[in-house]
């Protein structure tokens, strides 16, 4: 494996293995460019994954601690993930693309109190290009002339009952999942164990793509168990290093020319907010004071219907369709943004927790011993960018690495509030259209797996962290990479534009080391 010295100050450092960083490493290593990534956590062996979501949870979650506040779960805001691969092992695999108004999002839905809405500094023709590289990358169904996966008994229940409402725009799904063999990875066995790390590697996660890919150019270290602390500087503002500390206990520095950092959220901005100097005094590219505010996530909750017949939701992937009718924006709803219906599944100890909370004996025992008859969706809508939903550290306590708890702050926008009510109500009505003996919704009780927005990038360096391109307004050789740079989230899961993202980047990066302007 390839290795380089801790004061080569040529190589570019990559914070995070996830859908960003990997394929931001990947994309440079390909280019013949040197790049050293950090990942906190340890790299799976194939061995280590297993198809049982208790044990995985355990293996690739991030369990250190954060702090939520406002209608943020207190004790796990967040769930993302600690490994080699970063959250690309846990996640659905659903690709979808943002709709070009969600991308104009101030021009689209006006003003709307107590938001700060702000339209992305390029539109849709832009990223359409990404989107298709990204696309064809990661091995989307339903794109390219990729064929769709089957539809399992948890789909076809959605599907039957969104046609009765009238819904026709109903699919198995974008997924980054083969449907047939795919450069040395299998097709898909229809197992139902998704977010388990996809144990035979039919789902595109960077642990088995973008990583080995990068390794196999010989412009490629990984660091694993490598938690970067610090971030330092010269005189002129430029970064010349970051210093993390070793699965040892002991702190090292590695220079570098270029830094990308792609933690994830609420690591990204921890990082950023805990590296303030002299010259920096409220942290990294938080000239603005924009550094971790407007943090997004999606409206979210869950339906689970009572059916009349045997669906076995477990078995076949987890998102494997969707309802795309009530996506786009019609203010005559009641409210901006739009909705999307997926099918999951969700496990039989999840439902004990969070189906009937406080439920005890017959009650719940009834629903959970006919757990072959459930069907459940989730219902997935826009949120809007509120100045207040924030990420912040805590100002005296620390975790193991010393470092400073984020605190995850988000309050529920009564927009949000509005499109959770009628999505609820259509996601009940589907079940019901069939027979359901019973619906039951699951609200305020899931942490956020979609986390975006703390450094919205933009064209004013007074109300954004970074450029259209991720280069931090402040200091010319810093970009950030994750769903950190999103000024508005749509309704779609964000990975595929994350990915479309990273890979505009790369070039861009690529572009400007070869003039030395960076």
């Amino acid at each position: 494996m390839t290795k380089f010295s801790r004061d080569n100050s040529s190589v570019v450092v990559v914070i995070g293995s996830g859908a960003s960083g990997a394929v931001v490493a990947n994309s440079l290593a390909q280019r013949g460019i040197d790049v050293v990534c950090f990942e906190a956590g340890r790299r799976l062996l194939p061995q280590d994954i297993v198809n049982d979501e208790s044990k995985m949870f355990g293996r690739f979650t991030w369990l250190d601690e954060r702090i939520g506040s406002g209608n943020a779960l207190a004790n796990f805001p967040v769930w993302n993930c600690k490994t080699v691969g970063g959250t690309t092992m846990h996640w659905t695999a659903t690709s979808l693309r943002m709709q070009p108004h969600e991308l104009q999002a101030r021009s689209t839905y006006g003003e709307i109190e107590n938001t700060n809405l702000v339209d992305w500094p390029f539109d849709y023709a832009e990223l359409e290009p990404w989107y298709e590289n990204a696309e064809s990358r990661m091995g989307v169904t339903g794109t390219h002339g990729i064929a769709r996966l089957p539809g399992n008994n948890n789909y076809k229940v959605l599907e039957a009952g969104a046609r009765k409402l009238g819904y026709s725009q109903i699919n198995t799904n974008n997924l980054a999942i083969n449907s047939k063999q795919r450069e040395g990875r299998p097709a898909c066995l229809q197992l139902g164990f998704c977010t388990s790390g996809c144990v035979i590697g039919a789902k595109w996660s960077t642990l088995y793509t973008e990583i080995p890919q990068a390794e196999a150019t010989g412009h490629f270290e990984l660091r694993t168990e490598s938690m970067v602390v610090g971030v330092r500087h010269n005189t002129k503002g430029k970064i010349v290093a970051v210093d993390y500390l070793g699965a040892d206990g002991q702190i090292r520095s590695q220079s570098l020319r270029v830094l990308i950092v792609g933690g994830n959220v609420v690591e990204t901005t921890r990082l950023l907010l805990n590296s303030p100097s002299r010259m920096f005094p409220e942290g990294l590219a938080n000239s603005s004071g924009m550094l971790g505010k407007n943090y997004m996530r999606h409206v979210l909750a869950g339906v689970v219907g009572l059916m009349p017949g045997q669906v076995n939701l477990h078995r076949g992937t987890h998102q494997a369709g969707l309802v795309m009718d009530e996506r786009g924006h019609d203010p005559q709803r009641g409210f901006a943004g739009g909705i999307l219906f997926l099918t999951v599944p969700f496990a039989p100890d999840t439902l004990a927790r969070l189906l009937l909370p406080g439920a005890w004996g017959d009650r719940i025992t009834s629903v959970l011993e006919r757990y072959d008859h459930l069907a459940a969706m989730l219902v997935h809508g826009e949120d809007m960018a509120q100045e207040s939903n924030m990420i912040s550290l805590h100002p005296s306590r620390k975790d193991r690495y010393g470092l400073p708890v984020p605190i995850i702050h988000y309050e529920d926008h009564p927009n949000s509030k509005r499109i959770l009510s009628y999505a609820l109500d259509r996601g009940r009505k589907i079940y019901e259209s069939l027979g359901a003996e019973q619906t039951f919704a699951m609200v305020d009780v899931f942490p956020a797996t979609h986390n975006m927005g703390t450094a919205r990038m933009g064209t004013d360096a007074s109300i954004s962290v970074c450029n259209p391109r991720g280069q931090a307004h402040d200091i010319e050789n810093l970009f950030i990479c994750d769903g950190s740079v999103f000024p508005s989230v749509g309704c779609e899961n964000p990975t595929l534009t994350i990915v479309a993202l990273a890979l505009r980047q790369a070039e861009y990066v690529a572009g400007q080391m070869a003039i030395n302007a960076i």
